[in-house]
């Protein structure tokens, strides 16, 4: 698996190899081996499959506050996404940062979403299914997130804000200027 680094801190991008033939393609999409290589020791310990149906659909900037804090691993294995992390430790130097990546079908990678960062995702075709790994379980008590729109962040999502769609939770959110980061 190739690793490629993210300009945020624990932050990254994993390609696997796909061998493929005459029947399709094998590929290895992950290897607990390769993450403690990269620095990440926490086990993963659930599995979610999300599917969504049109193109402009944003589901974030969401996490969980400690001690439920989740790291994710997260691919696009239909369609594809703009997947994105915004630095939110308190004192960090990358503070607000933010970094997006595409992840498809076709490019293969992946992302992985260290504790202390909001993640979100906007989907660039219909018809997609995003599956990732978490280090800690689902704990709808926990949930915390950063309004996805907030024009101090200056977040890129490749379309115009009118054509993206989320739900009355997303759109609630503080902006992170009123967030009490819990990291």
């Amino acid at each position: 698996m190739r690793i490629e680094p993210l300009d945020l801190a624990g932050s990254f991008v994993l390609t696997p190899p796909r061998f493929g033939d005459a029947r399709g393609f094998f590929s290895e999409t992950f290897r607990a081996s390769t993450m403690i290589d990269a620095g990440v020791s926490a086990p993963f310990i659930q599995d979610n499959h999300a599917r969504t149906e049109r193109s402009g659909t944003l589901r974030g900037l969401h996490f969980q506050n400690p001690p439920q804090a989740q790291g994710k691993l997260v691919r696009c294995t239909r369609g594809a996404i703009l997947d994105v992390i915004v630095d939110i430790r308190a004192g960090s130097p990358t503070f607000g940062a933010h970094v997006g990546v595409e992840l498809s079908e076709e490019n293969w990678r992946q992302l992985f979403v260290p504790v202390g960062f909001a993640h979100a995702y906007l989907t660039l075709t219909d018809n997609c299914e995003v599956l990732y790994k978490t280090t800690q379980y689902y704990a709808p008590a926990a949930e915390g997130g950063l309004l996805w729109s907030d024009p101090d962040l200056a977040i890129d999502w490749r379309m115009p804000r009118g054509q993206i769609q989320t739900n009355a939770r997303d759109q609630a959110w503080p902006r992170l200027r009123d967030l009490a980061s819990p990291f």
